[in-house]
């Protein structure tokens, strides 16, 4: 490894560094300031920006934004909502759950903060602490981002993954990844159980409620949602949501026998279905398009776009362009232990906070070092590894939900609420979908 490629590694770390000290935006922005100095600085050949992936979650997130703007999104918080108050005793199992579900549905882990202040308040009424559900609920949030039909980072995996050879479809990933991924997260739900103190027990809690001001603080408010009412516009919209979702997954079966739609991928096909549908509920579902983009799953998926789309072009000019350096640096290494491309994946999360950019900027490499596709797709849950340090936005709006403050970052900023269920989930998650990768293909 020469001392140039050492330096301009240390540009690329340093832009993804940079930019998540400022948020999912400024990481797309400054990892263009990378680019910038490979291309123009260096000499480099500009790589491929990832535009199929980006017109997908154009498309998704559109579709989920025009429902949410129906309210749509509403009747899904509504009816999670209702499920947890059925059982508040539970809760530390039946939160990460419903948290995980909704991402599975929509594409993003941005529709929990409507859930979250639920989930805290049910917590504290039943007198247990909010940490142990709120923590593995915020990681459960975005571990349904792996296993969502619409998603970034599994249309990226199927898209890149047929490129290179590996013929697998939506269905499949999803067959590998909801079951690996709903067990990581009852593992980790398991490890909360009994995680810290009670509230009756902890001196740090009841030193707080002794103050009357902040006792009513604590328990004066109720969150809910069950007061709203849902108009039935509002449910067509999730009907006509769920319709595009069906139908997604009809053509990643089927589309291989569609002779007479020969020539037409299943990136096409999604973009089609997420925008018809979106048209859809502006048509029949009282959907206003101004309010729409306002909303923060919109909102939040074009903030998406623009990770991807600066991470993803920066990291493909750096890696292309060394490509052969690094195939014969780790040629042994991915012989012997090709699951060891999990701790990479892992690693670049910590830094990257996108599973779709994971995908779309280690993907191609994994399958240039010669790694087989059932082994990416065993360890496909790894790409998540950015609660390590807890800067994403449902993490710390989770912190500032928890009344109670069991919620916490952390003096020493690596001891938070949400290490050690998202250590739990991602382990347990990998090593069960490596193990059914391998017993299924």
């Amino acid at each position: 490894m020469s001392w140039i490629m050492i330096v301009q590694l240390l540009i690329v770390l340093g832009a993804l560094w940079i930019g998540s000290r400022y948020g999912s935006l400024a990481l797309g922005a400054i990892s263009g300031i990378g680019l910038a100095i490979l291309v123009f600085g260096f000499g480099m050949k500009p790589g491929t920006p990832p535009t199929d992936v980006i017109y997908i979650i154009i498309a998704a997130v559109t579709c989920a934004g025009v429902m949410q703007a129906s309210g749509g999104m509403d009747w899904l918080i509504q009816l999670a909502e209702k499920l947890l108050r059925k059982h508040p005793e539970r809760i530390t199992f039946l939160a990460p759950l419903t948290t995980f579900f909704l991402t599975v549905l929509v594409g993003t882990g941005h529709v929990v903060y409507t859930l979250m202040p639920i989930i805290c308040d049910i917590s504290l009424k039943k007198g247990i602490r909010p940490e142990r559900p709120c923590g593995v609920a915020s990681i459960a949030s975005q571990v349904g981002i792996t296993c969502s039909p619409i998603a970034a980072a599994v249309v990226a995996f199927v898209s890149i993954s047929n490129a290179d050879g590996f013929d697998v479809t939506i269905p499949q990933v999803l067959m590998i990844t909801i079951p690996s991924c709903v067990c990581g997260l009852m593992a980790a739900a398991a490890a909360s159980y009994k995680r810290g103190l009670d509230l009756d027990k902890d001196p740090i809690f009841q030193a707080k409620i002794a103050d009357p001001e902040q006792r009513a603080y604590i328990y004066g408010n109720t969150a809910t949602t069950l007061d709203k009412e849902i108009p039935q516009s509002a449910r067509n919209s999730v009907y006509i949501f769920l319709g595009a979702l069906v139908m997604v997954v009809i053509f990643a079966i089927f589309l291989p026998q569609m002779t007479y739609l020969k020539g037409l991928k299943m990136n096409q096909v999604i973009q089609i279905i997420m925008i018809t549908a979106a048209a859809l509920m502006i048509i029949f579902c009282k959907a206003s398009p101004k309010k729409a983009v306002a909303g923060p799953v919109w909102q939040s998926g074009m903030v998406a776009v623009v990770a991807i789309y600066g991470i993803a072009w920066m990291a493909d000019t750096y890696f292309g362009h060394y490509m052969g350096q690094i195939q014969e640096m780790l040629k042994d290494i991915v012989t012997e232990y090709p699951w060891a491309i999990a701790l990479v994946f892992f690693a670049v999360s910590v830094l990257i906070n996108s599973q779709g950019a994971v995908v779309v900027a280690m993907l191609p490499l994994a399958y240039s070092l010669g790694i087989p596709g059932v082994v990416l797709l065993g360890v496909l849950p790894s790409v998540y590894g950015y609660f390590f340090i807890p800067n994403y936005p449902s993490d710390i709006a989770t912190v500032n939900f928890d009344r109670s403050g069991t919620t916490v970052i952390g003096k020493y900023l690596l001891n938070h609420s949400f290490m050690m269920p998202g250590l739990i989930c991602v382990s347990v998650s990998t090593v069960v979908a490596y193990l059914l990768t391998l017993m299924i293909f």
